[in-house]
């Protein structure tokens, strides 16, 4: 799913483009670009997992997509979150932020407190 060393959980590139995308309208390319760029370089994902997900962003109606121009005057397909895209971002965000607060807890335990 991505390049390096760092692994993907399932769910989470659903939420990484989720979040990519509704800071603004993005086409394919921009989102991988948006990604990267948020992440600091330490989440490249690769255009073969970006793609179909997607599209199935896109018929589950958490997206949507129309055609327009990008930034290199080629034909691109914009994708822009829908309401229902926007609950759905506000779901998964708490429940990985609730997930990364569990892990932090368990990580930091040490064997005098278990």
């Amino acid at each position: 799913m991505i390049t390096g060393s760092t692994q993907i959980l399932p769910g989470m590139l659903d939420l990484l483009i989720l979040k990519a995308v509704s800071l603004q309208p993005e086409h394919g390319y921009g989102v991988l670009l948006r990604i990267g760029q948020l992440s600091g370089g330490a989440l490249q994902i690769e255009q073969g997992a970006l793609y179909p997900a997607l599209y199935r962003l896109a018929r589950r109606g958490w997206l949507t997509a129309s055609w327009g121009i990008s930034e290199n005057h080629q034909r691109a397909k914009f994708y822009q979150l829908t309401t229902a895209g926007q609950r759905r971002l506000r779901e998964e965000t708490d429940a990985w932020e609730s997930l990364a607060g569990a892990m932090a807890t368990v990580l930091k335990a040490r064997l005098e407190e278990a």
